[in-house]
């Protein structure tokens, strides 16, 4: 319930600080007190649309500040913790409205979005009044009333579990169809892919080990050609060891002679050996580049094949492992899809059939519920002043366009006179009549759908006598089980309070400003008001016995 309420520099209020209960508060002042105000203030820390008008003359800013005590239970805490938000005893609203038009949105002085705001004040609060019905214009809140009035929740809840299985099964079963009928035009090509690219046998990265291997393969061919060329030249018929072999024979016959010519034997004997030497290691470096022909032949046939699948598949040599398992899997998807498809239509079709049982079930559970909630509702107009009017809810069942609460579409309808054709609350009910209406429904579903905490702005206007004190009675009961504050003309509304807030215009800074001041009335000063609110201006002593017998059976 809302325990605080601070407001700040708003319009006439520059400090405003009041404190509720549990029960029925009221509160009451002459017309122009500033009411209006105050509500308008508690709704900007509710998330409402702000505005630069609001902030007090003078003041660069104004702020309310509404603190909660929620139910352990309470959605709200869900909510909070969906936002990052710390749960704690007390929940804080906090709305600053700057001068120049911006707003900015605190909970638990935590900074937020004013969407958070606006959805946290929804959770909490309820403002209704003969121009804000806000809780009855959207047909799917009523459906939503309905339910709650007869602990339909739970199955609500199954409901919604149910449409999501029906929602996926026809996701999946629509999918895996649409995979076959892709596969199914692609079939005989797909088939010859998968048939081409099995016996290629593509290995992701063979591209570039096959071209590493065929240059140094390519390398090493023309390295052996050097090396036959030099061994040719050390070795072959051009080379120069038999004419030195020669010309050392020579040399020796005569050396026998001549000892100078030893020298020039010697070295030519060491060039032949060395020439030998050469010819030695020419020789096995060829034999160690030696390789199979045929093998650089095989590779560049490969690589070849390997590219022009690439090409005719338009996908790069490394993809084309990943491509052939793709086809091959596409084929696998072709062949068991008849299986597949025929095991995922049966699984749709039990979860259609479980979906669809459940909300017949759950709509006639609805309209056994919607004829509890008319008798409930049309049993507290009378002592409104509705005597002649009949309310009643109106369920369409909607097959053919099935969802996550069900198949059914809930709008409260009322007839206002007999004979007049019956329709929807909101077009048919005048201001007075939307409000009284409002109440009777409120206080039959109160401790089922209903926010802890709900504000009523005038709804007794234009009315009195028996009407306000039945008004009154209604307020009161929907006060034992939720917080109820209300805005109120009439002396009999006022009388069944709990607590009665006086709101009045005041001056400051020697009569230079007006501003509106709130005080909590003990009972003195309630009778006060109350005799005020029967007699006008001047308050007379028959005022004030009427006003002690009104709270006296208020108090009975």
């Amino acid at each position: 319930m809302l325990a605080r309420l601070s407001i700040r520099d708003i319009v006439l209020i520059d400090r405003l600080d009041l404190d509720f209960g549990a029960g029925l508060s009221v509160l009451t002042g002459e017309t122009g007190a500033g009411k209006s105000i105050l509500l308008d203030a508690f709704s900007l820390a509710l998330g409402a649309r702000g505005d630069a008008s609001l902030v007090r003359s003078g003041a660069e800013q104004g702020q309310v500040t509404a603190v909660f005590e929620p139910a352990v239970a309470h959605p709200v805490h869900a909510l909070l913790a969906g936002n990052d938000i710390a749960s704690e005893d007390q929940l804080i609203l906090r709305r600053v409205q700057l001068s120049d038009g911006r707003t900015r949105a605190f909970v638990n002085d935590q900074p937020v979005s004013v969407q958070v705001l606006k959805s946290l004040g929804a959770l909490l609060v309820e403002i209704h009044g003969q121009h804000d019905a806000r809780a009855l214009v959207d047909p799917a809140t009523h459906r939503a009333l309905l339910d709650a009035y007869g602990g339909l929740d739970a199955d609500v809840a199954a409901i919604s579990r149910l449409w999501a299985l029906r929602r996926d099964a026809a996701a999946a079963l629509a999918a895996h169809r649409a995979e076959v009928e892709r596969a199914g035009r692609e079939a005989d090509w797909l088939r010859h892919a998968v048939e081409e690219l099995t016996e290629l046998a593509p290995e992701p990265g063979e591209e570039t080990a096959l071209a590493e291997r065929r240059t140094a393969m390519m390398q090493a061919e023309k390295a052996a050609d050097d090396l036959r060329d030099a061994l040719a030249v050390v070795s072959g018929p051009q080379s120069p060891g038999p004419v030195l072999a020669a010309a050392v024979r020579r040399l020796e016959r005569r050396g026998t002679a001549d000892g100078s010519v030893a020298p020039a034997v010697a070295a030519i004997d060491a060039a032949l050996v060395a020439l030998d030497e050469a010819r030695g290691h020419l020789e096995a470096a060829l034999a160690a580049s030696a390789h199979d022909p045929g093998l650089l032949e095989r590779i560049e046939e490969r690589l070849f094949a390997l590219r022009a699948a690439a090409r005719k598949y338009n996908v790069a040599v490394d993809a084309l492992a990943a491509l052939a398992a793709r086809y091959a899997a596409d084929v696998a998807t072709l062949d068991a899809g008849v299986e597949r498809l025929a095991a995922l239509e049966a699984e749709a079709a039990t979860a259609a059939v479980r979906y669809d049982a459940a909300s017949v079930a759950l709509s006639d559970q609805r309209k056994r519920v919607a004829q509890k909630l008319d008798k409930a509702v049309n049993g507290e107009l009378k002592p409104l002043k509705l005597e002649r009017a009949k309310f009643s809810t109106e369920i369409s069942t909607e097959s053919d366009r099935p969802g996550p609460h069900g198949i059914d579409r809930v709008e409260f309808f009322v007839q206002t006179n007999p004979g007049t054709a019956a329709g929807p609350l909101m077009k048919v009910a005048s201001g007075g009549e939307l409000s009284r209406f409002l109440l009777a429904l409120k206080v039959v579903i109160a401790d089922r759908g209903s926010a802890p905490t709900l504000v009523f702005d005038e709804i007794d206007t234009a009315v009195g006598g028996a009407v306000a004190d039945a008004i009154g009675v209604r307020l009161a009961r929907l006060g034992r089980g939720v917080q109820v504050i209300a805005v109120t003309h009439a002396p009999q509304v006022a009388a069944r309070a709990n607590r009665h807030f006086l709101i009045a215009k005041g001056t400051l800074d020697r009569g230079k400003r007006v501003a509106t001041r709130v005080s909590v009335l003990d009972a003195e000063t309630r009778r006060e008001e109350i005799a005020r609110m029967l007699s006008g201006a001047e308050i007379t002593a028959e005022a004030r016995a009427a006003a002690d017998r009104l709270i006296a059976a208020a108090g009975e």
